[in-house]
């Protein structure tokens, strides 16, 4: 019996081991998609951008309406061409990365950008990613969209 239990401690060490390196190398994997993510957003690479999405993927975005909203590569392309247009010089700056589990990864950064009539604005954004198989599938993003009182 004495025995059995050793056997079945070593295993569930080992499992957890294993378990633990994956999460880590996910995570690794996870947080190198999102540098490259905000590298073909910063350079306006809509159509890069939009390839690391599935084929169709879930939102949750203000911008977007209530509730979730699934979108394909091309209107992801068109929302952010469009967007673009507004704003030529759109930027995000990632102000943290925070890992959550195998497949989610949680951003927050502030979105810029100056508008034709000068007017600049600052938008503080998180932003939950669920990632399966190196391709985003979910993109939850969460920011302030009442207009300030003048």
């Amino acid at each position: 019996m004495k025995k059995l239990a050793i056997i079945i401690l070593g295993t569930l060490i080992i499992v957890s081991c294993n378990n633990q390196k994956k999460q880590s190398m996910n995570s690794t994997e996870n947080e190198k998609l999102v540098k490259t993510y905000f590298e073909h957003f910063n350079n306006h690479d809509w159509e890069k951008m939009a390839n690391m999405y599935v084929e169709i993927s879930e939102f949750k975005d203000p911008s977007l309406g209530k509730g979730i909203v699934k979108q394909n590569r091309k209107e992801i392309i068109e929302k952010y061409s469009e967007l673009n247009k507004i704003f030529p010089d759109l930027h995000d700056k990632v102000i943290q990365t925070y890992s959550s589990g195998e497949n989610h990864i949680i951003i927050e950064f502030i979105s810029s950008g100056t508008a034709p009539d000068n007017s600049k604005f600052e938008l503080p954004i998180c932003t939950i990613l669920t990632i399966e198989n190196g391709m985003i599938t979910k993109d939850f993003t969460y920011f302030d969209n009442f207009e300030e009182e003048k």
